[in-house]
């Protein structure tokens, strides 16, 4: 039936053939593991930079509040030295952190110009209104009552990206 001559090939087919077979399922499985571990780690690191975007966004917000500005610099300023130094102070940690936007969303980076927006026309109009002869403490003192008497929009910013972030986690 068979031809002696085929017969040690034949069995050596038939004894290599599971093992092919075999290699080629673990090659393949091991295959769509990898790929699996680095779409799990590529997200995992799109997860840490936009968790730690938020981060540094909230502590952003959180010095924007009045009662961390009014705590900054020398009491013996002026109140328009006050309002110079606080606002040259925020924009140039706004532009530290503008990178940040690319990691957050939209409406939450809107909220956070918002608010920033909102404090350095908050400073301006208290600075205006205030007498020419009025002292840093009185200038202070009405800053953060205008602000304890508007909306808290530094809070619910802050309360946005906490939820943001609840979305990631």
């Amino acid at each position: 039936m068979f031809d002696s001559e085929y017969l040690p090939y034949a069995a050596a087919v038939i004894i290599a053939l599971p093992f092919l077979v075999l290699a080629r399922k673990f090659v393949y499985r091991f295959v769509k593991l990898k790929t699996q571990e680095i779409n799990f780690l590529a997200t995992k690191n799109n997860s840490d930079i936009k968790l730690q975007a938020l981060e540094r966004m909230t502590l952003f917000l959180e010095r924007l509040k009045p009662s961390n500005l009014v705590t900054k610099f020398d009491k013996n300023l002026q109140p328009h030295e006050f309002v110079f130094l606080t606002e040259k102070n925020i924009t140039e940690e706004f532009e530290y952190n503008a990178s940040q936007q690319l990691y957050i969303s939209n409406a939450s980076w809107q909220d956070i110009i918002t608010s920033k927006n909102n404090i350095l026309q908050s400073l301006r109009k208290t600075y205006e209104n205030l007498n020419e002869n009025s002292k840093l403490e009185d200038f202070k003192t009405v800053f953060l009552m205008d602000y304890l008497n508007a909306e808290d929009y530094i809070s619910d910013t802050i309360e946005n990206l906490r939820k943001e972030l609840n979305k990631i986690i």
